[in-house]
């Protein structure tokens, strides 16, 4: 209307009615369609009837309104348009931006500056403060299959003329379409994060003049669920619900609940237009029509939208009708036509999903028959593969030629071969490409080559330093000089040119840098051995080519593919000595390596050049490998010794022939927990006792330390051969390999079989790998035999595998785990570091004090402590209980779990577990624990309301290893479970059975038998029990027989039902022979595989076992018949305790160690390892002294029916009461305490240090080891524990000859000056406190433990440790309190002190009673004025004469300052030990206080002696006196020695001597800093700290605030003062105050070097951390911290420096800093890697001479002539200014004239020339 009032067209305007007016504008705000009048009116002239013309455009604008899209169609480029808004998914994420999956295979990127304006600030904001460390990178935001909307902003095309889409997710652009008031409770929107709030965060969502409010409690789940359970951070997309919307919308509070987000739905009443609808918006649709290839929707009141067939659900394709009501999303909106696109993929109908990358078909994959399904003219095509998944390609991918798009090849149903070159996320499908040169080029890309690969391409270029090859449009590589042949070739071009194919082998390539290395080395290309791509191919023995790239005095450097590098020693590199490797090897020569050892980890690897020795033939024709195998047979034990480890295993030789064997790391342990652990705490010389010949391969014998193997082994011979299984039999066995349809495993002998998918495990497997790792032990039994093939299928299902004890099974694992535990344990205590002493030494339970040191973003707490120092403590949230704490803090811990492997220590602080309170658990019960800490192996559980821990199993099954995640436990879980404890603990805590997985997986309680029994099914009979049969022996085994009966069936004959009476150390069963005939009695029947018997009038009885009994008199006369199952445990009662009965031997168990003997068919018992000798060395190998079968005499020592078998002693001892004698395990040592024995019947039992032997020892623990079985005799006995000596006399009972240190019983035994021995115990306020025996102790006072004057009770701590033996005497005992008071005086027990001298003590000096009174009388003679030569007898006149001879070179201050000290101090002040070299104070011995000038003596002259005085004075008024001429003369001769000291004192080059001559110079020089640490050095000289402080202090006050160095200079002393002589915490307050007043950078500088010089390390690095965060700015300070790890040997970590460096400091810095750090590598690091750094820098800037200098200077230092004459011709050849060229031609030639010859020297000269030359002809 406004264009035609502007320009009108003439005529009259028909008036437009009310309705009109009001319609045409509501159709264009709906629709955007823009009313053409002009056209209008030209199709109004055709048609004669007005009115018929006004009720066509009456009909066709009622039409607009309901117009409905009738053609389905893809999205293409062209039809996108700026604004256009489109749900998308991102398919990655890079530091600058993210790349969005859009629908239709279209790729678009979102730039860093278009997520939202807040974290576009806050990057800004981050820049400017140069904190680019802690920016929030994109990556922490984002991750793939993250849906987003998003809104095109820029469309474009790159620089190959491709198609460029870039869009912007800010919620200004996203939701601009809304307004305040447009806003309703229930839309679902997005936005991004602007602000973190205390209790919640403000959301960026779009809308002008709103704020959103995204509170803590609506954002908790979404947190945990899908953020990993990390706060949200600034610029964070969000998916979220409009929960409230407050004052017109302005305010409103948002919800990111996932189910109340996934159940969003648009409604009419959230008031929807095509003007501000949204993608990804939900809402409820009609189908309007069913097209071919889609659908047309209405939604929100009649709005339209098309669906393609892309997007329709591939699970209901074909259903879909006119009518029916569904759910849709809305997938895109067209910001010109209005049009809307949906989806129906379930994906999408959920708000807020995370999308999978579809991975059915791999990027590159060729795939043949591929079937059009849809082609949509002008965008593609949809295919639909073999595997019935889709497909998608667009148009110009279809083929290589550029002619317009040919509809008639590609018919529906016609099929086409393509490859897949990108995944689709929005469609789930694949994009393909049919183009010819795409499907026929063998790589896509640089990713799809791999080092070591054979490859084809043609040579484009040849160059000085190599050829150029062309493998596609795309990717090319280089061929260097060296790698074009086997030998080096001077002229490559007589050998290649342009246009020439060649076949190549990948060294390197580099898919980020897309750099491809090739070679053409005929030995490399052509090798057929194995390729070496990484180090962990690197398998010992393993042959490969390599080529030399370096050759050293020490040996050849060989690199084989993909840099993998390693050294060939000098003593390798062949059988011959080579003196010279240079002389003899070259750089780029082919070489043939043999592999020694590899260390993946720290990628080093030793090669070897020498020939393989041929195997040496004996005289009997066989090998000495042959020789070998013959003596460890499969199935031996041995003990070996490790020679050294390997990437895979260990290289050991079998003792005491040294025969090499190899012990793989897989086959260390039942647990592969322990096989790490094993593999990496074992050292050279460790010796492993009890390991298996497991198989030989190549004449390799393959050794085992399974314990499950190991234990299969010693029961009987190992099958040899598939003949020698049946089916039936169960066995350990290792995990070889996982494939898809099944696992492998591999039993010894090398007999392998297969576990199909479906006998893998009673759960439903879906995926192989999950469930069993290679190496782990199984436990298989077989389920069909191929005797031609020698195949075997197994099943591995724990309801077919369980063993007859499977409920105790996971008990014994977790014993098994433990004892392995120990070992370790054991193994750590003996190395040479604290650090793994002290790991070994903490156990679960242990408490431990604590100081917080930090806590990380994740809530994890970690800590510091005296007893784990060097160690990493944390403590979970969770087990931080309710207290907050901060770094610094100190606290109280409860140790959970200690890694081994990690050494990390598992901590809590809940206060339930620091509490006394502690539950005993006795028999079976209920109980509700708490779960504590959990692994693979353990399970470490509290008792609720308790602190008492327990240890219960986490797996009930060696194949139970896979759990759902609702069967798998965490920390802080209570479970209710019933509770058995075992009686086995561990360093203290019990061991339970119990848990809610015990009875997982049971389809059926039988239980196979273990004897023998599933060799034979049963087979239906008539026999009834007390029928008389007669039969043939069939089999004969240790412990039983079966007998072949009448009608095929097979009686069993217990080794108990053989002979009435049998004698002790026989087997019974082996008076029969297979064939003989025997007359039987039916006594029972068992069901087959299992040891269940069932009464005669059960329904099944009649398919039981027959159980026979050839026993005489049961033959004779009745016999009842055997108990049924149930009945057992009454039976068990019938016995008493202490009864003598007769059992056979079954087997022995290594996991629980105990002996499992047969009482009768259907009662077991066992006997624990303690109770089946008194010889010690016969338990060393208990599996060795018992046959099985053979009869035993044993004691019942226990009636508990618990296990349904009897416990029985073979040593008679029944109970444990004072005085008793028995053996015991030790199962912890406690430094400086003790150990605790397991005594047997379950007791433990404990010993200190003074029950260990008769004589006490300095290391009375020495010796003993974890495990280790002692003889002990039981002192006390009480209910919790027992009191057990180890002394001989207690032992082996009392002899003649007395003991050394007899034992304390009571204080009784003690009386007054008693001497005797003991152990330090503790040190505390009320003394020092000794240990004379387990149960007495004495306290010495401080005053009596030294000799020497000590202040500090830090003193003692330090040196008199825990458990140090002393000799005591007793001062006094007060029996009545039990009371002991003790003395460690010298001169009470005769020994040295226990301070050791060098600690620079003071002796006490007590006043004797003489001397007192001496000195007494000597004061009353001089106050009545009598001589002193009356004071003093002549004897002491020379002492006295002596004492001031000595006095000239001490203080003189020290000594008159004394005047009324005694004559005997002063002779014991004459005969202490001056210390040499120590400055004192000087003073003349004529200097008094209060005399007047007239008196004064010379100070600097010789002293006269003074023996005259004395005289003198005796004689009194003898003296003449002095004539006024003598006194004139005497005062001018005093006068002229005050003038002669005057001069002395003002010579400058006088060195101070006094305090005073110190205090003289800083009043002249106040600013002075020498003289004032002078001053400080002065007074530490004579160990003066406090003076040497007080003169800092003085210092820093006097020196003016201007001196700003010299002050520095001061605070560098104090710090230096503080950390020589003071503490820690009195170095960082001088430290602060010092950052306070002087320049920080140069303060921690000068800190950090203070440290580095003093050793102290590990504060150096802590203070260098905290400076490059304070200090990021300074390049000083990132250089100063390069320089300390250089120093340190921690080249490796500069790269990383540098790069850290460069991103903290200003570009304008970066070519210095580089420079620099290139500089610190040639001095202090790798000059290989130096020069690469200086030729990098200088190839992006050639015009630095001053590099270039510095690098010329460097190699001059470090490099070698020929490098530094290249280095020298490059730079001649520079194009710089001529006086810069002067400046290098005159270094090139100064160089050679001192290096080379007059000919290089005319060269350097004739270069200069014809530089000077091509200058003037240009001049010219």
């Amino acid at each position: 209307m406004a264009a035609e009032e502007a320009f009108p067209r003439g005529g009259k305007h028909k008036k437009l009615s009310a309705e009109t007016e009001r319609r045409g504008p509501q159709d264009d705000t709906l629709f955007g369609v823009h009313r053409n009048d002009g056209s209008k009116k030209r199709k109004a002239k055709k048609v004669l009837n007005p009115e018929k013309t006004k009720k066509q455009r009456k009909e066709r604008s009622t039409a607009l309104y309901t117009k409905q899209p009738t053609v389905t169609e893809i999205l293409s480029f062209k039809k996108l348009r700026v604004g256009t808004l489109l749900l998308g998914c991102v398919k990655g994420v890079t530091d600058f931006e993210l790349v969005i999956g859009l629908p239709h295979g279209f790729t678009g990127y979102v730039s860093l500056t278009n997520i939202c304006d807040a974290y576009t600030k806050f990057l800004r904001e981050q820049l400017n403060e140069e904190l680019s460390e802690d920016l929030t990178s994109l990556s922490d935001l984002y991750s793939p299959g993250t849906v987003v909307r998003c809104i095109v902003s820029e469309l474009g095309k790159t620089k190959a003329s491709r198609h460029s889409l870039k869009l912007s997710i800010n919620p200004k652009d996203v939701n601009k379409a809304l307004s305040p008031g447009a806003l309703r409770t229930g839309m679902l929107l997005s936005g991004c994060v602007s602000s973190v709030e205390d209790h919640g965060y403000l959301v960026d969502i779009g809308v002008k003049a709103t704020k959103a409010f995204l509170s803590q409690e609506k954002v908790q789940e979404y947190i945990e669920k899908r953020n990993r359970g990390l706060p949200l951070r600034v610029g964070q997309y969000l998916t979220f619900l409009l929960e409230s919307v407050k004052n017109d919308g302005r305010i409103v509070q948002l919800s990111t609940h996932p189910a109340d987000v996934a159940s969003a739905l648009a409604t009419e009443d959230q008031k929807w237009n095509l003007c501000n609808l949204l993608p990804g918006l939900v809402m409820k649709a009609e189908v309007q029509k069913v097209t071919e290839h889609g659908l047309v929707l209405q939604f929100l009141s009649g709005l339209p939208g098309s669906v393609d067939f892309m997007h329709l659900d591939p699970q209901k394709v074909g259903t879909y009708h006119k009518g029916q009501k569904l759910k849709a999303c809305i997938l895109y909106v067209q910001p010109d036509t209005k049009s809307v696109h949906l989806t129906l993929r379930p994906l999408f109908l959920q708000p807020g999903p995370v999308l999978q990358q579809p991975n059915a078909h791999g990027i590159g994959e060729v795939l043949e028959d591929c079937t059009v399904l849809y082609c949509q003219k002008g965008a593609g095509i949809t295919f639909k593969l073999q595997d019935g998944s889709f497909a998608y390609s667009r148009k110009f991918h279809l083929s290589d030629t550029k002619l317009p798009f040919n509809p008639t090849k590609f018919l529906e149903g016609s099929k086409h071969k393509g490859r897949v070159i990108d995944q689709s996320p929005m469609e789930q499908m694949a994009l393909l490409s049919l183009k010819k040169s795409v499907v026929d080029a063998p790589f896509l890309s640089y990713q799809d080559i791999t080092a070591g690969q054979l490859i084809e391409g043609k040579i484009t270029s040849l160059e000085k330093y190599g050829v150029h090859v062309k493998l596609t449009e795309h990717i090319r590589g280089l061929v260097p000089r060296t790698h074009l042949a086997d030998i080096p070739l001077k002229h490559p071009e007589k050998f290649y040119s342009v246009g020439d194919y060649v076949k190549c082998r990948v060294l390197t390539v580099n898919s980020e840098s897309k750099k491809l290395l090739l070679t053409r080395k005929k030995t490399l290309v052509a090798s057929t051995l194995p390729l070496l791509t990484q180090y962990k191919d690197a398998e010992p023995r393993r042959s490969a080519h390599g080529y030399i790239v370096s050759v050293k005095p020490f040996g050849c450097i060989v690199r084989f593919y993909n840099e993998v590098r390693g050294l060939v020693p000098v003593q390798e590199l062949s059988t011959q000595p080579i003196s010279f490797p240079e002389k003899v090897f070259y750089v780029g020569q082919v070489v043939k390596v043999t592999v020694l050892k590899c260390d993946p980890a720290q990628e080093k690897l030793l090669l070897s050049l020498r020939a393989t020795e041929e195997e040496r033939i004996g005289a009997d024709g066989t090998t000495k490998i042959d020789k070998e195998s013959s003596m460890y047979p499969t199935g031996k034990m041995v003990e070996v010794e490790v020679l050294a480890k390997v990437a895979s295993g260990l290289e050991v030789s079998i003792l005491p022939e040294r025969v090499p064997a190899f012990l793989p790391e897989t086959y260390l342990s039942d647990h592969p927990s322990i096989c790490r652990l094993l593999a990496e705490r074992l050292r050279k010389g460790d010796v492993l006792s009890k390991v298996m010949c497991f198989s030989q391969t190549r004449g390799q014998i393959i050794l085992c330390r399974k314990a499950a193997v190991m234990a299969f082994a010693e029961q009987g011979p190992l099958p040899k051969d598939v003949l020698d299984l049946q089916v039936g039999m169960q066995m350990p066995g290792l995990m070889r390999s996982v494939v898809a349809y099944g696992v492998f495993v591999e039993f010894p002998h090398g007999l392998v079989g297969l576990a199909p998918k479906a006998a893998m495990s009673d759960k439903f497997v879906t995926n192989t790998e999950g469930h069993f790792m290679v190496g782990q032990t199984v436990i298989a039994k077989v389920t069909n035999l191929d005797a031609e093939k020698k195949r075997m299928l197994l099943t591995l299902k724990v309801s077919e595998c369980e063993l007859a004890e499977a409920e105790s099974e996971g008990v014994n694992l977790l014993s098994q785990y433990l004892r392995e535990l120990d070992f370790v344990r054991s193994l750590m205590s003996s190395r040479d570091s604290a650090v793994v002493v002290s790991l070994s030494q903490l156990t679960i339970g242990q408490r431990l004090q604590l100081v917080v040191n930090r806590v990380k973003d994740d809530g994890t707490m970690y800590f510091t402590g005296a007893q784990v120092t060097r160690l990493t403590v944390s403590a979970s949230r969770y087990h931080q209980g309710e207290e907050t704490l901060s770094p610094g803090q100190q606290c109280t811990a409860v140790v959970l779990f200690v890694d081994l492997l990690l050494s990390i220590v598992h901590v809590s602080l809940r206060q339930e577990l620091l509490t006394d309170n502690v539950i005993q658990v006795k028999g079976v019960s209920q109980r509700s624990v708490v779960v504590q800490f959990i692994n693979l192996d353990i399970c470490v559980v509290s008792l609720t309301g308790s602190s008492q821990l327990l240890l219960i199993p986490v797996a009930f099954h060696l194949n139970d290893t896979f759990l759902f995640n609702s069967e798998k436990m965490c920390a802080g879980q209570t479970i209710s479970m019933p509770l058995r404890i075992t009686g086995t603990e561990h360093h203290g805590i019990p061991v339970a059975m119990g848990g809610p997985r015990k009875d997982r997986g049971r389809k059926w309680q039988q239980q196979p038998s273990e004897g023998g029994e599933e060799e034979f099914v049963g087979v239906q009979h008539t026999l009834c029990v007390g029928d008389v049969v007669t039969g043939t022996v069939k089999s004969v085994r240790p412990n039983y027989l079966l007998v072949a009966l009448e009608g095929g069936v097979t009686g069993f004959v217990h080794t108990s039902e053989i002979l009435d009476q049998v004698p002790k150390g026989i087997i019974p069963t082996s008076g029969q022979k297979v064939g003989n005939v025997v007359r039987a009695k039916v006594i029972g029947g068992k069901k087959p595989r299992t040891r269940i018997f069932l009464p005669v009038t059960h329904p099944n009885f009649a398919m039981t076992i027959p159980q026979l009994s050839l026993r005489p008199s049961k033959l004779s006369g009745n016999c009842a018949s055997l108990i049924q199952d149930q009945e057992r445990a009454n039976k068990l009662k019938s016995f008493k305790l202490g009864q003598v009965l007769t059992c056979f031997v079954f087997k022995y168990n290594f996991m629980r160690k105990c002996l499992e003997v047969d009482v009768t068919p259907d009662i077991r018992g066992k006997i624990e390892l303690l109770l089946l000798s008194p010889d010690i060395r016969k338990l060393k190998h208990p599996e060795k002294g018992f046959r099985p079968g053979e009869s035993l005499t044993a004691t019942v020592t226990d009636l508990s029916s618990t296990e349904r078998r009897l416990s029985l002693s073979l040593t008679g001892v029944c109970s444990l009461d004072e005085g008793s004698v028995t053996l015991g395990i030790i199962k912890k040592i406690t430094p400086h305490v003790g150990v605790t024995i397991g005594l047997p019947l379950g007791k433990t039992g404990q010993a200190g240090l003074c029950d260990m032997a008769d004589s006490y020892h300095e290391a009375p623990l020495q010796g003993l080891t974890l495990g280790c079985i002692v003889r002990c005799c039981v002192v006390s006995k009480s209910e919790d524990h027992l009191a057990v000596s180890l002394r001989n006399s207690r032992v082996q009972g009392k002899s003649a000859s007395p003991v050394p240190d007899p034992e304390i019983t009571s204080v009784r035994d003690l009386w007054k000056g008693k001497l005797l021995r003991g152990y330090i115990k503790s040190i505390g306020k009320p003394g020092v406190f000794v240990g004379l025996s387990a149960s007495v102790s004495g306290r010495v006072q401080y005053h009596n433990v030294t000799n020497y004057f000590v202040k500090d009770r830090e003193i003692f701590l330090k040196n008199i440790p825990k458990g140090k033996l002393v000799m005591v005497k007793v001062l006094s005992v007060n029996k009545e309190k039990a009371h002991v008071e003790l003395s460690l005086l010298p001169e009470d027990t005769s020994k040295p002190d226990l301070l050791p001298k060098s600690l620079g003590l003071f002796l006490k000096e007590p006043k004797r009673v003489n001397d007192a009174e001496g000195e007494v009388t000597a004061i009353r003679k001089r106050k009545r004025g009598e001589p002193q030569s009356e004071q003093l007898p002549s004897k002491k006149l020379k002492i006295k004469r002596k004492q001031k001879h000595s006095e000239e070179n001490d203080s003189g201050v020290e000594v008159y300052c004394r005047e009324e000290e005694s004559d005997t101090d002063v002779e014991q002040q004459q005969q202490r030990p001056i210390k040499r070299g120590v400055p004192r104070l000087q003073v003349s011995s004529s200097f008094a206080w209060d005399v007047s000038l007239n008196t004064i003596a010379p100070v600097m002259g010789r002293q006269e002696d003074t023996g005259s005085d004395s005289e003198d004075d005796e004689n009194g008024d003898s003296k003449p006196k002095m004539n006024r001429r003598e006194k004139v003369a005497g005062k001018r001769q005093l006068e002229k020695e005050l003038v002669k000291t005057e001069r002395q004192l003002m010579d400058p080059s006088r060195q101070p001597q006094t305090a005073d001559d110190f205090d003289r110079l800083v009043l002249s020089s106040p600013n002075s800093s020498i003289i004032w640490m002078q001053y400080m050095a002065f007074h530490l000289h004579a160990t003066e700290i406090e003076k040497a402080r007080a003169v800092a202090e003085r210092a820093l006050k006097t020196i003016s605030f201007r001196e700003e160095q010299e002050k520095l200079n001061i605070w560098v002393a104090f710090l230096n003062l503080e950390n020589l002589y003071g503490t820690e915490e009195l170095l960082m307050k001088v430290f602060e105050r010092a950052v306070q007043y002087s320049e920080p950078v140069k303060v921690f500088q000068k800190l950090a070097n203070i440290y580095t010089k003093s050793e102290k390390y590990k504060q150096a690095e802590s203070l260098y951390s905290s400076m490059l965060k304070r200090f990021r700015h300074d390049s000083s300070v990132w250089l100063s911290y390069a320089t300390f790890q250089l120093k340190q040997g921690r080249a490796d970590s500069t790269n990383t420096l540098l790069q850290r460096a460069l991103k903290s400091l200003p570009q304008r810095e970066h070519v210095d800093v580089i420079a620099k750090f290139a500089q610190l590598e040639f001095r202090l690091g790798d000059s290989e890697r130096a020069k690469a750094m200086f030729e990098n820098t200088l190839s992006s800037y050639p015009k630095r001479t001053d590099l270039w200098s510095i690098y010329i200077d460097m190699m001059l230092k470090h490099g070698n002539q020929e490098q530094i004459r290249h280095l020298f011709e490059r730079i001649v050849h520079l194009k710089l200014a001529p006086k810069k060229m002067k400046f290098f031609f005159k270094r090139y030639l100064e160089y050679e004239k001192r290096h080379g010859n007059e000919e290089s020297v005319q060269a350097v000269k004739e270069k200069a020339l014809e530089y000077v030359e091509s200058k003037s002809s240009l001049g010219s």
